[in-house]
């Protein structure tokens, strides 16, 4: 069911403690119960599962409910033991479960969404949840009433969320930010009010779309993976713009965890990997990449530049940019590789001659390491005080 991280990152590995079988569609979400040793699944076969640890060391599902459509997402308060489950048809049903997690009653049915439900989250403190949808829109209803107090449109879809004042931060419970990604690439930053809303800040870095987003609200940092196999930290509290690119994933970046007393990241990708990253670290941000119509090293021109090639009566090169210094370089004057842990680059990643030969042997120190959870991670979560961690996928196991 769960796999055990330890607090030290050059020494951590994950130790499979347990699998959960027996789903017949992909499981869209798996929680851990905290203070119980057991499981909550939604899959897209429809089925809600509450999943406790029996004597025998199995885990057998005490509550096994069906509900209309494919269950999407799911948000689970353990202190009032509501759950939320986003479905496929766009409703967000709410339950509760008893005391004894063997009996789960239906409280309230929100029309959020006309179109599958892809991210969710509720908060207590405002009696809201607030959900994001293949129907391009975040909305936010008000739980007490049952009504729909917002929505906000997007130009593609709205793929996942981060409500910060679930975090129960005093300054973000009287704001109601929620950060939004969605399938361009793009985190909207949105400030929510009854009946009204508005857009704070548009953050645009990666190049496929938002998978995972992760919000700690001591430091203010918000993380987010993407289909572009990579995470970028965005400094929100400091306020300068600054962001770290971290890339060591071979799929997209699905699922997201920063542990703060450990200063560490996890993150899980869709070819089952597991990465954890030392953030406690003084790390450096990858430079932007620099347009030239020639090589900056060699001045050699590039393939569009017409004028220059006729002009030396040469061939245009193509264009490369070195992941160090952010030049624009031709093939021959870009020919090494080398990781550069300090700007995230984990894997060997193109530089040019010039910053390879300034790159020592202690720069190429590992600030991560890498583990395999051997199946399609698709969602994860954490009970850092017990040092556990669940993941599922399509796949249909929970592991």
């Amino acid at each position: 069911m769960a796999a055990e991280i330890h607090s030290r990152p050059q020494t951590a590995r994950p130790v499979l403690l347990n699998k959960i079988e027996g789903h017949s569609d992909a499981v869209n979400a798996a929680v851990l119960i905290p203070k119980e040793d057991g499981v909550i699944t939604v899959s897209e076969d429809r089925t809600i599962r509450v999943w406790l640890k029996r004597d025998s060391g199995q885990y057998w599902p005490s509550i096994y409910h069906t509900v209309s459509s494919p269950c999407s997402c799911m948000s689970y308060h353990h202190d009032s033991r509501r759950i939320f489950i986003g479905q496929d048809n766009g409703a967000v049903v709410e339950f509760l479960i008893s005391e004894d997690f063997n009996k789960m009653n239906h409280v309230k049915t929100y029309p959020a969404h006309q179109n599958r439900v892809s991210g969710m989250v509720f908060s207590l403190e405002s009696e809201w949840v607030v959900s994001t949808g293949h129907d391009k829109s975040v909305s936010w209803m008000c739980t007490q009433s049952g009504s729909m107090l917002g929505r906000h449109y997007f130009t593609s879809w709205a793929s996942c969320l981060q409500y910060p004042s679930v975090t129960r931060s005093l300054y973000d419970h009287e704001t109601q930010h929620a950060f939004i990604g969605d399938y361009s690439g793009q985190i909207t930053l949105l400030k929510l009010e009854k009946q009204t809303y508005s857009t704070i800040t548009t953050l645009k870095g990666h190049e496929g779309s938002i998978g995972s987003l992760w919000w700690d609200p001591v430091q203010r940092l918000l993380f987010s993976g993407a289909s572009d196999h990579s995470i970028i930290m965005w400094d929100i509290g400091g306020r300068k713009g600054r962001t770290l690119l971290l890339q060591g994933h071979h799929e997209r970046v699905q699922a997201l965890r920063y542990l703060q007393f450990t200063r560490q990241l996890l993150s899980c990708s869709a070819d089952g990997g597991i990465a954890v990253w030392n953030m406690d670290t003084q790390r450096e941000e990858a430079p932007q990449w620099l347009d030239s119509d020639s090589c900056q090293k060699c001045e050699q021109p590039f393939f569009w530049n017409i004028k220059q090639m006729w002009d030396t009566k040469t061939l245009g090169l193509r264009q490369h940019h070195c992941r160090k210094c952010g030049k624009a370089v031709c093939g021959k004057c870009s020919s090494k590789r080398s990781t550069f842990p300090i700007m995230g680059f984990e894997f060997p990643v193109r530089v040019c001659d010039a910053c390879f030969d300034t790159i020592k042997e202690e720069d190429q120190t590992p600030l991560a390491t890498f583990h395999e959870g051997k199946h399609n991670i698709a969602h994860m979560d954490m009970d850092p005080s017990r040092g556990l961690m669940v993941t599922c996928g399509s796949d249909r196991i929970v592991k």
